[in-house]
């Protein structure tokens, strides 16, 4: 079995005459926080697209744990395990915190009830239901969140329901976590407090993690290799510190 959870060969997508992104090759191993950063336009997101099926390479593929996954539809590529955040919140904002994060459940078949099990009120039912919510706590005590979980989504501070939804795609049970600026808007303390977090999902949940981030103090307290994008190629991979002092990163992120 490949030591890799994630290698992308050649992957690329044009929209028109457009190359959005090509040739991107990485390969990230188990248990790896890895970054991808890069100026705004980059095609950081881009990848992340065709990662999670929203969009199909135009070129290349891409493998998860060895198995390759190009073609497949977002909810069989959630399924093979694979989950993603996204820059813009999209949680279920007159939903309550926990039940956010039991949607995150239900693609599990140790939860699922059929049709009439759940529309009569059986046993299996209730049985079922408490075990998602049980489950559900223990996510969110990991994220400071439980005595949250009875109020609406919509009613928690911003750091709070960038954290939530982190919790409802690790609900999802991945291999691979991908999250999009998952810094974004927070204040010093709550993206220090999510360093922290991230660092205690890779080691509890056994996961890894791919983040887009231009947040570079966070990236370099949090990430151990780095692939950089501009203009939808890879300008530099390697080790973090590498990475940020090449002197083509510094020049593509402050010009000249």
């Amino acid at each position: 079995m490949s030591e890799y959870i994630l290698e992308t060969k050649d992957l690329g997508i044009s929209f028109g005459g457009l190359k959005a992104v090509q040739n991107a090759n990485i390969k990230i191993k188990k248990g790896q926080i890895y970054g991808m950063v890069g100026p705004n336009g980059a095609g950081k997101t881009t990848v992340f697209n065709m990662l999670t099926g929203v969009y199909l390479p135009t070129t290349g593929t891409f493998y998860l744990d060895g198995e390759e996954l190009k073609g497949k539809t977002q909810e069989q590529i959630n399924h093979k395990g694979i989950a993603r955040t996204f820059q813009n919140i999209r949680l279920f904002s007159n939903m309550s915190v926990i039940r956010n994060v039991m949607v995150g459940l239900h693609n599990q078949p140790q939860y699922k009830c059929n049709f009439l099990t759940s529309m009569f009120r059986l046993p299996k039912h209730f049985k079922t239901e408490k075990a998602m919510q049980e489950h559900a706590r223990k996510i969110l005590k990991v994220f400071g969140l439980d005595e949250e979980r009875n109020n609406l989504a919509c009613n928690l501070p911003y750091g709070k329901q960038r954290k939530l939804e982190i919790a409802r795609a690790l609900a999802t049970n991945p291999k691979l976590l991908l999250l999009d600026e998952p810094a974004a808007g927070m204040n010093p303390q709550e993206t220090a407090d999510l360093v922290r977090i991230v660092k205690k999902i890779r080691d509890e949940f056994d996961l890894t993690v791919l983040l887009i981030e231009h947040d570079m103090k966070f990236v370099s307290g949090l990430c151990e290799e780095l692939t950089v994008l501009n203009f939808g190629t890879v300008l530099a991979q390697g080790k973090t510190e590498d990475c940020l002092n090449d002197p083509e990163v510094i020049k593509a992120y402050i010009g000249g």
